[in-house]
């Protein structure tokens, strides 16, 4: 999909990807699982003990830590340090696309003092995953295991691990502060903005340059998201962005369907409509394109040749006393019969359920009118 236009200024705020001096400013064997309900001690009586929160976080990061590891990228014009987890023990670790891409070499470090080197088996820059192969004795190798991020509610204690700043297992909670956030990609689309990286997870829980890549854990010890930039409104006196309680995550349901893809053949494709939008429609919105709601995603811009131009969709093309944008565009209010918020809900549901050449059913409001549009989704460009 093309990348939306998003009409916000944040002012005195930069987005950055959490990792340390790494080009910024700053399934094979199933993982086993950890049990949800651990084995608690037994009283007197015969009855198990309750689990304090504080020694459930000292057994998860117990569990958890021999997992994560210390990425130190040598590149051509500098080097960087980032985070990254073991998912298998065919020696396959998670990390970012943003940490890796501009490595020449990688050192990988665990816990336990183990150092190996690794190699880049395959990167997407759409949802800033990498996936990294190393050759290690098996027992070096502690699989985390993945959880399911369609079942996370706002409120959820989360738990991060890594190696901020470079202090190497780090630990930090806080709760999950909102869902299917969406963000600018690293993969720039023809038009020279970037294309969406959808359903991202935005937490409270101290993330900063160094984070990126490592595990985003529930109480149960389950990663459901993997740590990949801040925004932050100051910088330190080193010129590092200072965490301001605003993190997100890739979640942990895109990152299993992309990894396989990038075992399997390095890279992973995208469903594509391609369409330009606006994030959000405000009252003011409304009124000036004449819509019927503000709920839903309206188009802006159709491009030629794409998806939506074939299914015939449509962009605004009628001036309005608000020059930034046309009326007349057709309205998305649903896409196989979910219901559409906003882009964030359509571009989640895209991500999640769909892939290159899957027909998709959109329901749009047309000059008053209610339609139902097949769309053949392309791949992104």
């Amino acid at each position: 999909m093309k990348s939306h236009s998003r009409k916000v200024t944040i002012f005195l705020s930069v987005l950055v990807f959490a990792s340390f001096a790494c080009g910024v400013f700053t399934p094979a064997n199933p993982a086993p699982t950890l049990s949800a309900t651990p084995q608690q001690p037994e009283t007197s009586g015969g009855a198990a003990a309750p689990v304090s929160q504080e020694d459930k976080f000292v057994q998860i990061y117990a569990q958890a830590s021999p997992g994560v590891v210390s990425i130190r990228v040598y590149g051509a014009d500098e080097d960087g340090l980032g985070s990254g987890f073991v998912i298998d023990q065919e020696g396959h670790i998670l990390t970012n696309y943003h940490v890796v891409r501009a490595a020449e070499e990688l050192e990988i470090a665990f816990p336990n003092g183990y150092r190996t080197r690794g190699k880049v088996l395959g990167t997407d820059s759409d949802s800033d995953v990498a996936v990294i192969k190393i050759d290690a004795p098996i027992e070096e190798l502690h699989p985390l295991p993945l959880g399911d991020s369609s079942h996370l509610k706002v409120g959820q204690i989360v738990i991060a691990i890594g190696n901020p700043l470079g202090y190497d297992g780090t630990m930090t909670t806080g709760v999950v502060s909102s869902l299917g956030r969406t963000l600018d990609s690293l993969h720039a689309s023809p038009g020279g903005s970037y294309f969406t990286a959808g359903d991202i997870i935005q937490t409270d829980a101290a993330i900063n340059p160094g984070n990126s890549g490592g595990p985003l854990l529930n109480l149960d010890g389950e990663v459901i998201g993997i740590n990949f930039a801040i925004e932050s409104t100051s910088m330190d006196a080193f010129g590092q962005p200072v965490n301001s309680g605003i993190g997100f995550a890739v979640s942990i349901n895109i990152v299993k369907r992309v990894v396989p893809h990038l075992i399997r053949s390095g890279s992973y494709d995208y469903p594509y409509i391609g369409i330009s939008s606006l994030p959000e429609i405000t009252l003011r919105d409304q009124e000036a394109l004449n819509l019927p709601q503000t709920s839903g995603v309206y188009i802006l811009e159709v491009t030629d040749g794409s998806p939506a131009d074939i299914a015939g969709l449509r962009g605004g093309d009628i001036p309005t006393a608000d020059s930034r944008y046309f009326a007349g565009g057709d309205l998305i209010i649903a896409i196989d019969g979910q219901t559409v918020r906003d882009f964030s809900d359509l571009i989640s549901y895209l991500l999640n359920n769909t892939g290159p050449g899957d027909t998709v059913v959109l329901t749009v409001l047309r000059n008053g009118k209610e339609l139902q549009i097949e769309l053949v989704l392309g791949k992104r460009p």
